[in-house]
């Protein structure tokens, strides 16, 4: 039997399997799973424990942004353009927000 506790988390969790390597982006606010106005701005976290990730990435998700807000990040063809999948997958919860890697460069 799954304990009460997975099956309502008390933090908000994910676990995400992106181009074939798992990591987990959680927050640490749990009024962001019972307060849809606390879905505004607010922080998640990122780790996969690859090599490539000194740290946690901290982000910053802002679901009230515009897209002409956003820094041009060049020809839509450019490299530059593509979205981290980490980025595609949070806004499969919160679709047009931007993130906010604060100062990590985006892996994945």
């Amino acid at each position: 039997q799954v304990s009460r506790g997975l099956r309502t988390p008390r933090l908000p969790v994910w676990l995400c399997s992106l181009s074939g390597r798992h990591g987990v982006l959680f927050g640490t606010d749990s009024r962001l799973l019972s307060d849809w106005k606390r879905e505004r701005v607010f922080h998640l976290y990122f780790y996969n424990g690859q090599q490539e990730q000194a740290k946690t990435a901290r982000l910053t998700i802002d679901t009230h942004s515009h897209p002409w807000e956003e820094e041009p990040r060049g020809e839509p063809s450019s490299p530059g353009k593509r979205c981290p999948a980490v980025e595609m997958a949070i806004r499969t919860k919160w679709a047009g927000a931007t993130v906010s890697w604060n100062g990590t460069n985006p892996f994945f």
